[in-house]
């Protein structure tokens, strides 16, 4: 290392990153390329849409490389402003004390920044150029904050996350929800997540204790969770830890409080008990009684953590109809649109 920065070339910029998008990543990305040291600002107000502290998270594991700040405090908006200059050249000297080589900006505001706080202004990506204006010199944050889906291709991972929807079906053995998953995944172009519970009962047995069903719903969630940035705007899930909570109280006669804690889906199919029953060697509870019982526990369970949720039966091409019909209400109804091309 040199000897008290002796010979380090530092970069600085700053934004809102309200979501950071492709050419938010492009510019950074770039920028890093071009110094030893590179910090990012990232700015925010307490009414902004997308919260601070959320933004923050996103900027610092896209960017694990970079000095990654936040300034959460109100500043002037607008050059016109009276002190607009000198109240950003504050600021840039709280989060930044060191001289600054870069100032990077994909717009023509980061040469009187760079004029403001030091450095070289350097003009990266294709927005300083008005270039590939139908791609990444054409995002623009408000316009995904109003159309996610409509940009899917061009929001990093953890922005996925936020804006993707997840529908998760639920219901007792042999109701066809495995099935189901990987028909609704075929038919909106995505991936569904398998059911965790079924594979650790094929290894370890079905006679569950507590420290087993504490697994199953931590492993459930944690499959979900990792596949959510690879789903197509939608993810499908073959069940979540609701269930886990519904095996709970019929396996143990109680739920522990860590399964209904969860992060919920947007919308749960509750999957009707009138499917054929078929037993494949795994199934505990088969007598219409068991049933029945453990069918009005699971639907308790999605009742009381008060979750969207409707009901689905009938034959097994009834299911699927009813399953998208559902999907495609609860899309419109988060002002989404499926693109033709997805």
């Amino acid at each position: 290392m040199a000897a008290e920065g002796a010979g380090v070339k530092r970069g600085f910029l700053l934004g809102k990153f309200m979501p950071p998008h492709a050419g938010h990543v492009t510019l950074i990305q770039s920028a890093r390329a071009l110094v030893d040291e590179l910090t990012v600002l990232v700015c925010s107000l307490p009414d902004d849409p997308i919260p601070g502290e959320t933004r923050l998270e996103w900027m610092r594991d896209l960017f694990p490389d970079c000095r990654v700040l936040w300034h959460p405090q109100p500043a002037p908006k607008e050059p016109t402003e009276p002190g607009f200059w000198p109240a950003w050249k504050r600021i840039v000297a709280r989060h930044h004390p060191d001289p600054i080589d870069y100032v990077f900006a994909g717009e023509d505001y980061g040469a009187e920044l760079a004029r403001n706080v030091g450095g070289m202004f350097v003009p990266l990506g294709a927005r300083v150029l008005k270039a590939d204006p139908n791609g990444v010199g054409g995002l623009s944050a408000s316009a995904i904050r109003s159309d996610p889906w409509r940009y899917w291709d061009y929001l990093p991972h953890p922005v996925r996350s936020h804006y993707g929807l997840t529908v998760c079906l639920h219901g007792i053995e042999s109701v066809g929800k495995s099935t189901l998953a990987e028909r609704l995944a075929d038919h909106y172009s995505t991936i569904s997540v398998p059911e965790y519970g079924r594979s650790h009962c094929e290894v370890h047995g079905t006679d569950c204790r507590e420290d087993d069903l504490m697994l199953i719903g931590e492993a459930q969630q944690a499959m979900i969770e990792a596949a959510r940035p690879w789903a197509n705007r939608l993810l499908i899930t073959d069940t979540d830890a609701l269930m886990t909570a519904a095996w709970s109280q019929m396996m143990i006669g109680y739920t522990p409080d860590q399964l209904i804690c969860h992060r919920k889906a947007d919308l749960y199919l509750m999957l009707g008990s009138d499917a054929p029953f078929v037993d494949d060697g795994t199934r505990v509870y088969k007598t219409t009684e068991e049933r029945d019982r453990f069918h009005r526990i699971a639907r308790d369970a999605l009742a009381l953590s008060r979750t969207n949720f409707i009901e689905i039966s009938g034959s097994w091409e009834q299911r699927l109809a009813s399953a998208i019909a559902a999907i495609d209400a609860l899309i419109g109804k988060n002002g989404r649109k499926w693109p033709e091309a997805a």
